[in-house]
C-alpha cells in the first residue's frame, strides 16, 4: 500500500496565506467586515457599502488632485524644488506648514499622498506634522459653514486653533528631532523613508515637460497607480468603520455627554472626540444645539478639534504612512492641543 504524505503542502499553504495577509490585509479586513455584516446584519451591510461608496466619490476630486500633484512632482523632478524649499529656518517652515494646513482646501484624506511625498523627499517631519495636524480641522468651506451654523467668532477661533495646534505640534517634533528622534518616520515600503534627503543634497534638473520623456511618463503612471491603490484600500476601510460608528453610536448620544460647564466638560469633550468620529460638517449643528442648551463653548471647541484631527480617516492616514511612534505622538499632540484650544476659547468667552 502506498502512503501519501498529506502534510507537505501545509507549510506552503500557510506561507501563501501569511503572505496574502501581509500584502492584502487591508483589503481582506474590509471584505471580512462586509461579509460579517451580510451574515449578521444584511440591512446594515447595504448601508455601509453605499456609505463607503458615496464617501469615496465625495472625496474623489480632492484625491485626484492630490494624486496628480504627487505624480507630477515625482515625474518632473519638481519634488527637488519642494524639498529645497523646506531647508530654511525650522521655525519658519513650521509656521508656513501650519498656516498652509489651516487654510488649505484638502481634507484629511486628500493630503495623504502629499504628506507621503514630502516625507519621502526628506522634508523635516516637524514641518510636515505642522501641516498634518492643522489640515483636518479647518478649510475654507468649513470656515463658512462654521460661521453660519455657530458664529464668526467661533469660526475664527477654530482657525486659530488649527494653526496653533500645527505650530505647537511642529515645534514639539522639532525639539524631539534635535535629540535624535524620528530619523526615519515612514513605514518600510512607503516612499523612500529617510533616504529622501539625498534629493535635497544632490538635486537634479527639473523637466517640466515630462510627457516628452518616455521614462518620466512611465514614472508618472507608476506613481499615480501606486498612490491610488494605497489610498483606495485605506480609505475604503476607514469609511466602512466610520459608517458603523455612525450607525451604532448615534451622534446625539455622543454629544449629549458633553453638557455642563466648567473644566470637566472640556476634558470629557477632548477624550470623547478621539474615539467618537463625527463628520466635521454634521457635528456643527449638533454642537451648536448643545451650546444653546448650556454646554460650555470651550467643550464644543475641544470636541470639534479632537474629533477632526483624530477622526478615523485622519488617524488611519497617519497609521498607514508613519511608524507607530509617530502615530502615538500624533494622537498625543491632538489630545493636548484640543484640550488647550477648548480651555483658551472658554477663557476668551469668559473675559469677552
Amino acid at each position: 500500500m502506498v502512503m501519501i504524505d498529506t502534510t507537505l503542502p501545509t507549510p506552503g499553504l500557510r506561507s501563501a496565506l501569511r503572505h496574502l495577509w501581509q500584502d492584502q490585509r487591508v483589503w481582506l479586513a474590509s471584505a471580512l467586515i462586509l461579509v460579517a455584516l451580510v451574515v449578521f446584519d444584511t440591512e446594515q451591510s447595504a448601508e455601509t457599502a453605499l456609505f463607503a461608496g458615496d464617501a469615496l466619490l465625495g472625496t474623489a476630486p480632492f484625491l485626484i488632485l492630490s494624486i496628480a500633484i504627487a505624480a507630477w512632482a515625482n515625474a518632473t523632478g519638481a519634488d527637488n524644488l519642494i524639498a529645497r524649499a523646506f531647508t530654511g529656518a525650522p521655525v519658519l517652515m513650521i509656521g508656513l506648514g501650519a498656516l498652509a494646513g489651516g487654510v488649505s482646501p484638502f481634507c484629511s484624506c486628500g493630503v495623504i499622498p502629499l504628506i507621503a511625498a514630502l516625507l519621502a523627499m526628506g522634508v523635516p517631519l516637524s514641518a510636515v506634522m505642522a501641516f498634518w495636524l492643522a489640515s483636518p480641522i479647518m478649510d475654507p468651506s468649513m470656515f463658512v459653514l462654521t460661521a453660519g451654523v455657530l458664529d464668526l467668532e467661533f469660526a475664527v477661533a477654530k482657525t486659530i486653533a488649527a494653526i496653533g495646534l500645527g505650530v505647537f505640534g511642529g515645534t514639539v517634533v522639532h525639539l524631539m528631532m534635535k535629540g535624535g528622534a524620528f530619523s526615519d518616520p515612514l513605514r518600510d515600503g512607503i516612499g523612500n523613508g529617510g533616504c529622501g534627503g539625498a534629493k535635497i543634497r544632490a538635486p537634479k534638473p527639473v523637466a517640466w515637460r515630462f510627457w516628452d520623456d518616455a521614462d518620466r511618463r512611465a514614472k508618472f503612471g507608476r506613481t499615480a497607480l501606486s498612490t491610488t491603490l494605497f489610498l483606495a484600500k485605506w480609505l475604503t476601510l476607514a469609511f466602512i468603520l466610520e459608517s458603523l460608528m455612525l450607525a451604532w453610536i448615534p451622534a446625539e448620544t455622543v454629544t449629549a455627554a458633553l453638557g455642563g460647564e466648567g473644566l470637566l466638560p472640556i476634558v470629557t469633550a477632548t477624550l470623547v472626540g478621539v474615539p467618537a468620529y463625527l463628520n466635521g460638517y454634521a457635528a456643527l449643528p449638533l454642537v451648536g444645539g448643545l451650546i444653546e442648551q448650556g454646554m460650555a463653548p470651550g467643550a464644543g471647541m475641544a470636541f470639534l478639534v479632537a474629533g477632526g484631527v483624530t477622526s478615523i480617516p485622519a488617524a488611519m492616514a497617519v497609521w498607514a504612512l508613519a511608524r507607530p511612534q509617530v502615530f502615538a505622538l500624533y494622537i498625543g499632540l491632538s489630545l493636548t492641543g484640543a484640550f488647550a484650544s477648548g480651555l483658551l476659547f472658554q477663557l476668551w468667552i469668559s473675559i469677552a
